[in-house]
């Protein structure tokens, strides 16, 4: 697309399996509109991964009062979750837009770049799944993160795999029994079967909606809790661990279990920790920032 004569804008959007949110700002780094829509993943299918993208950009644009010429000057960074699957990549470069210039990644990546400003680092995400991610020296760096149930180690789902296996060999008498482990046997009526035809439908969310009943109790003592909690954050420390070993300067814990699993992870790998400087929606923008540098360049 030729450039319209101005400023060039720049519009980064994070694109999840839970929502999707965009932010445009000016060469300055004013923030100049935002915009939320629902899903955004390719899990779901390009065309309604895409749908999400425009709903948020759009929401951006008209709150920033951006209309066709502003977009052509606009640079755009998006991270994406499941860019890495098969054809997802081409499939969406394919697709028109009308910025000055679009770049994707994934949303890991995405949340990488915000984490440390664009500079060398990496990130452990512990949610419903987990990950380990970054970059040194320009090679990218990956841990773990290969799917519930073969991987995800430390993450919400794997919390949650843990406490029902622990209740169901506690209703058998192979494990002593505690306030988590009769929670969660309750949820199933008490009746293993009704675990078991539960497990056949059970995703990792649902998996995951079980984590912070794990964290309560063992927070609280219970046995059972404190025993799937340390094991959970030693994996966690093992990833954090791992990146420092591949190379990685700083590595920064996200994620919806990063504040609650901070404080059972090793005394080493919390000093060790960063903050992040930014979201995820920042590092689109640097990744945004970098097109513009290499099509002006």
């Amino acid at each position: 697309m030729t450039a319209a004569s101005g400023p060039n804008f720049y519009l980064g959007v994070d694109g999840g399996g839970t929502g999707c949110r965009a932010r445009i700002e000016d060469e300055a780094g004013n923030v100049l509109g935002q915009g939320l829509s629902g899903p955004a993943t390719t899990r779901l299918g390009i065309d309604v991964a895409w749908a999400s993208i425009a709903r948020a950009y759009g929401a951006a644009a008209e709150e920033a009062g951006f209309g066709p010429a502003e977009l052509a000057r606009t640079f755009a960074g998006v991270g994406l979750a499941g860019i890495g699957r098969k054809g997802a990549l081409e499939a969406l470069q394919a697709i028109g837009h009308p910025f000055r210039g679009i770049a994707f990644t994934s949303d890991g990546m995405g949340a990488c770049l915000g984490a440390h400003s664009g500079r060398d680092g990496a990130i452990v995400i512990a949610g419903t799944g987990s990950i380990g991610l970054g970059f040194v020296d320009g090679r990218d760096l990956r841990v773990g993160g290969y799917g519930f149930p073969i991987s995800d180690e430390g993450s919400g789902a794997d919390l949650g795999l843990k406490a029902v296996q622990l209740a169901l060999r506690a209703h058998d008498g192979r494990q002593d029994r505690s306030a988590l482990l009769t929670e969660i046997m309750l949820r199933f009526h008490d009746d293993p079967m009704e675990a078991v035809a539960w497990m056949d439908r059970a995703t990792a969310t649902d998996y995951a909606a079980l984590a912070p009943a794990v964290m309560r109790h063992a927070d609280q003592g219970d046995a059972a809790g404190r025993h799937i909690v340390q094991s959970a954050a030693e994996q966690i420390d093992t990833l954090v661990r791992t990146l420092f070993d591949k190379g990685a300067p700083r590595v920064t814990l996200l994620g919806g279990l990063a504040s609650p699993l901070e404080p059972w992870l090793a005394p080493d790998v919390r000093r060790r920790l960063k903050p992040a400087d930014g979201d995820a929606v920042s590092g689109a923008i640097i990744l945004a920032r970098r097109l513009a540098r290499e099509a002006l360049a």
